[in-house]
């Protein structure tokens, strides 16, 4: 019930600002800033909210800009002094690597200069939400908490829920709670970890699951109630430093099915991959010639990371000592970005299966 009085809440407050505006902001190094009024208050939580587009943003006729997103909060100004930047407007899956680095830059900064704000808040369509969050949970090196939120619905359909999840964005990033979280992903009332959360379905509004591992909280009214903590390193406590990463060396991600070619391997590796990720079977099972093709990899110095296809269980840890690394419970295309985080900083095989045992 209190997600359906959120939702009319939240489409009464949409429509206010879904009145005809100018054009959506600028994306990228063009990105504007937008600074909402502070409340009286002086001692009401900041946050800062950073928008990159997305469903929660796709109304029809031109997307909601930062300010009409914080605008959209029905009441926020009297229980938040929110801050905003438009860094880009567009779908998940069109953000680059490039601006995934310049965001954690931006974050980290802004938490390095500003050591009174509470939280940071993203918004991102839900496509590519889980890799953008586990990126920022491996490389925002601050302990504040920083949610990455988005909607199934747009501001154009029926029940649209992204006011009430950017309302609870809001709650969880201002509460003393969150800190040492790591980066939180919230929508449906639910606070997943970045690390353990994914997409489960194309259209539910239940879309997102911590499979075995359950959720770290639940929105509880007015506040967030968390019920365990993530386990594994992260933000404050990782190595990953983007300040000094100019670029991700790319990592290609395969899958075993019946049959499957090697020489799709061969042919990544090739071109300049530098890490494969292999999906297999089960808990490490490949199939047709992909054996030929992992070989061939590591004999041109590309490291190959095993994880498994099904979407839950562990594939095991590799003994540091050869090319070959055991991605553990680590989901395939997370496996990834941890790989091209730990090949920009070392190439040593210890270290790099190190860092699968600890992240």
């Amino acid at each position: 019930m209190r997600r359906r009085l959120a939702s009319l809440a939240g489409c009464l407050a949409a429509a206010a600002v879904l009145l005809p505006a100018g054009p959506a902001g600028a994306a990228g190094s063009s990105a504007r800033q937008a600074t909402q009024a502070q409340a009286p208050d002086a001692d009401l939580p900041r946050l800062f909210l950073y928008a990159t587009g997305g469903t929660i943003s796709n109304r029809r006729g031109g997307r909601l800009t930062v300010e009409e997103l914080i605008a959209s909060v029905p009441n926020q100004a009297a229980r938040f002094r929110v801050e905003g930047e438009q860094f880009a407007n567009t779908s998940s899956a069109a953000l680059s690597l490039a601006q995934w680095l310049d965001l954690s830059r931006r974050i980290n900064e802004r938490f390095r200069k500003d050591a009174a704000l509470s939280g940071v808040v993203v918004t991102c369509g839900t496509d590519t939400l889980e890799e953008l969050a586990f990126f920022l949970h491996l490389t925002v090196r601050d302990p504040r908490p920083v949610v990455v939120v988005g909607s199934m619905r747009n501001p154009s359909q029926t029940g649209y829920e992204g006011t009430a999840n950017l309302e609870d964005a809001f709650r969880v990033a201002a509460d003393s709670s969150s800190r040492g979280m790591g980066a939180l992903v919230v929508l449906n009332d639910e606070i997943n970890s970045a690390r353990d959360v994914t997409k489960t379905d194309a259209r539910r509004l239940d879309t997102f699951s911590s499979r075995d591992y359950g959720l770290l909280g639940r929105i509880d009214g007015e506040r967030p109630v968390y019920s365990r903590k993530p386990i594994s390193r992260h933000t404050a406590d990782s190595e990953f430093d983007v300040s000094t990463i100019a670029d991700l060396p790319r990592v290609d991600v395969f899958i075993t099915y019946q049959g499957a070619p090697g020489d799709i391997i061969r042919a990544a590796v090739d071109a300049g991959a530098r890490g494969v990720v292999i999906a297999t079977a089960g808990a490490g099972a490949m199939s047709g010639t992909q054996n030929e093709g992992v070989k061939y990899a590591m004999s041109k110095d590309a490291f190959v990371v095993s994880t498994t296809r099904t979407g839950g269980g562990s594939t095991g840890g590799g003994r540091g000592t050869s090319r070959r690394v055991g991605g553990g419970d680590l989901l395939p295309v997370k496996a990834r970005i941890l790989l091209m985080l730990t090949l920009a900083t070392t190439t040593d095989p210890a270290e790099v299966q190190r860092i699968f045992s600890e992240y």
